[in-house]
């Protein structure tokens, strides 16, 4: 038994000056428009959520980042205590 594809509609005003850019170019590349504008859409949006994942420094702060990471700060008295009600919560568990 084959599984049923689930899918969704989506719809757009655009202008006509865009259609017919969008006629052509899925023309060039021997495509119906919508598989055109599907894959333009797709390819659109996986790059919008990789590039949401990536973190850019500066070259400066990438060496401030790194210093922070070799040589951290001492703990302060507070995490410290933190720390320890955490592992007397942990231990008596």
């Amino acid at each position: 038994m084959i599984a049923a594809i689930s899918t969704a509609r989506l719809e757009a005003r655009i202008s006509t000056e865009l259609h017919a850019t969008l006629k052509r170019a899925a023309e060039i590349q021997g495509r119906t428009m919508t598989d055109f504008v599907i894959s333009a859409v797709q390819e659109a949006a996986q790059r919008a959520i990789e590039q949401s994942s990536v973190i850019r420094l500066s070259l400066s702060d990438q060496a401030c980042f790194a210093a922070a990471l070799l040589s951290p700060p001492e703990a302060a008295p507070a995490l410290r205590r933190a720390f320890d009600r955490r592992k007397k919560l942990l231990d008596a568990e």
